[in-house]
């Protein structure tokens, strides 16, 4: 027992030591419901900057609500009459295209979800869809439409039905830079009254030898048959994503196993067993501590064990007038942790934002201190963060006449030039560390009096491409893609925008121009992540050493040093930001010092210690071992 624990105290010294990166995915849903996230391209941009900043490395944006798409579909254009969701917020705009710009820019995958899946409404008597293709509706024993807790559902064994359903997850990867698909508790799902439709019943007598499905529809058998049907039609979605990228996600959050295959035949066991999915986020929306450790010790047993490295845990954090408890939140990523479950995903954005951003702001204080990597992209950065380039950065040469106009672009001010007698350019020059293909985009602040015409040249390799950009379209603002270009590691001139073509009484803009890795053209690029940890800015002359020991049981040496006389104040916080020890606090002259900690009260786990001394803030790790 000794040798162990000393083996533990080591190893646990070196995973502090070294700071490798974790991998975990930290994960949040948007949505359009009590949500205005998605409602503006202004909102989207702040949000995914918050996001970036509490170190969310994926979102799970809703596209598919009430039967309706929310990005503009074609599909839904030729079968319906309309191109998606009839909401002010979602006409005439393309929020999913901006969204995942936005996300891809701070580093973040974009993992679309369909949220209402085979539910065709909710209480509209199957809604616009079921109107259109009745034959489409769930039947009951009893020949009605199958509706559960308010859903109004199509049957998902219906082979035009689950056309229909693929058909529109295929057209959200073929048109957008996406990282993958997500289902839920409704895709794939059928409610377990469900299955008594003329095209099922039909389709189960040519596989029995003509014989009706089963009266009751608990019948174990005829339960059986028809989550396989399901099973199998997963199976072919899968197919189908893997076709246009292996390194795209097929992810899942179903209801948990033990109630979801019960009631919507959802048969998450088998979806891991044979490798159907990526990944797995199993709903466990509880709200106290108990009842999420049955669900989530359940549930793993049930479905987490086949595969632990896929399974990640769905979080409750805020529906209706609920908003979960800071501490109760960290007693289940806690409960997580301990389980070896690498992640959670929180329903849903909001409550992350209540109250001032106070679960959030803790999340990325605590939580997610450190950056992570997601799991299933082998310890790389799938989406490393773009690089960007000001136009008045040290890196764009500027020629001819150009003047500062005091207009907000991405950084400041813009330039902007009416030069029509002589040239005037801005070449934008990046440091390259990839060679790969590269998306390239403009910053765009519209105004009436630019040009309708402003001339870029890109240059990819030898080649080089002109590109005629519209800079006074007053509804396309901020960034937005000019094209595409292939660089070698090295420092490049990407691109030149100059007064071409300039008319008389307009202007050319100048302002940032950015650029991401496209993942379709070179998916084989890896972005390795750093093994050193970002070391802190530190005034000279004050320091916080790692105490000793460490690991420690129960009291350990913190030495430290100031620049300055000043107050001074060392203190102790557990894992949910609590303040369990002040050690020292008192004016103290500049110098080195030491202090004593001892943790005889506590309980194993990690800590963080603070050293406050004017404004000179540090803080660092130690993990208590009993």
């Amino acid at each position: 027992m000794k040798y162990r624990m000393i083996a533990v105290m080591i190893l646990l010294t070196v995973w502090i030591l070294n700071a490798q990166p974790v991998e975990e995915m930290r994960a949040v849903w948007l949505t359009n419901v009590d949500s205005y996230v998605l409602a503006s391209d202004d909102n989207i941009t702040e949000a995914m900057e918050y996001l970036a900043s509490i170190n969310i490395n994926v979102v799970f944006p809703v596209v598919y609500n009430k039967g309706y798409t929310l990005y503009p579909s074609a599909i839904m254009d030729s079968l319906f009459g309309h191109a998606t969701l009839p909401d002010p917020a979602f006409q005439n705009r393309d929020y999913l295209e901006k969204l995942v710009t936005e996300a891809h820019r701070v580093g973040i995958e974009v993992i679309p979800w369909f949220e209402f899946g085979f539910s065709s409404s909710y209480s509209l008597n199957g809604g616009h869809i079921i109107e259109k293709f009745p034959d489409w509706a769930c039947k009951n024993r009893s020949g009605n439409l199958v509706v559960k807790n308010g859903f109004d559902w199509l049957s998902g064994i219906n082979t035009e039905v689950q056309d229909y359903m693929l058909s529109l997850i295929m057209e959200v990867i073929d048109n957008y830079d996406v990282d993958g698909v997500q289902g839920d508790d409704r895709l794939p799902a059928m409610p377990v009254e469900g299955g008594y439709e003329e095209f099922t019943v039909e389709l189960y007598k040519s596989e029995h030898g003509g014989a009706e499905p089963p009266v009751s529809y608990n019948d174990a058998g005829w339960k059986t048959w028809r989550a396989g049907k399901l099973n199998e039609y997963f199976a072919r979605v899968r197919d189908l994503v893997k076709s246009r990228s292996e390194n795209l996600i097929l992810s899942v959050a179903p209801s948990p196993y033990y109630w979801g295959y019960g009631e919507y035949l959802q048969d998450s066991k088998n979806w891991v067993i044979d490798e159907i999915v990526d990944n797995i986020i199993p709903q466990l929306y509880q709200y106290d501590l108990g009842s999420y450790n049955y669900a989530l010790n359940t549930t793993l047993n049930d479905v987490g064990q086949y595969n632990p490295e896929i399974f990640f845990a769905g979080v409750l954090m805020n529906v209706g007038t609920y908003l979960i408890d800071k501490n109760l939140m960290g007693q289940m990523m806690s409960a997580n942790r301990d389980n070896n479950v690498n992640g959670e995903s929180f329903f849903f954005y909001e409550g992350l934002r209540k109250n001032n951003n106070d679960l959030g702001d803790h999340l990325g204080e605590y939580f997610y201190r450190d950056p992570a990597v997601l799991p299933w992209r082998g310890g790389n950065t799938w989406r490393p963060a773009a690089a960007i380039k000001n136009e008045d950065g040290p890196e764009t040469v500027i020629t001819g006449n150009w003047e500062t106009y005091p207009m907000q672009g991405y950084e400041g001010a813009v330039l902007r030039t009416g030069e029509t007698a002589g040239y005037a350019s801005a070449e934008y020059y990046f440091d390259v560390e990839h060679e790969a293909w590269y998306d390239l985009f403009s910053f765009r602040t519209p105004n009436t009096p630019w040009t309708d015409n402003a001339h870029f040249v890109l240059y990819s390799g030898d080649d080089s491409t002109e590109v005629y950009v519209d800079q006074s379209v007053l509804n396309v603002k901020g960034w937005h893609k000019v094209g595409q270009v292939y660089l070698t590691a090295e420092t490049h001139k990407v691109v030149k925008l100059d007064n071409k073509g300039l008319a008389d009484g307009k202007y050319v803009v100048a302002d940032a121009m950015m650029l991401m890795i496209n993942r379709r053209l070179s998916p084989g690029v890896i972005v390795s992540v750093e093994d050193e940890p970002v070391e802190e800015v530190i005034p000279a002359g004050y320091s916080l050493e790692q105490n000793y020991p460490n690991p420690f049981n129960p009291e350990t040496t913190i030495r430290f040093s100031i620049d300055k006389t000043s107050h001074c104040r060392i203190s102790v916080s557990d894992l949910l930001g609590r303040e369990v020890k002040v050690i020292y606090d008192d004016w103290r002259p500049a110098g080195n010092g030491e202090v004593s900690f001892n943790a005889n009260t506590l309980s194993s786990g990690v800590y963080f210690y603070t050293l406050e001394a004017g404004e000179v803030t540090i803080t660092k790790k130690m993990i208590l071992l009993r």
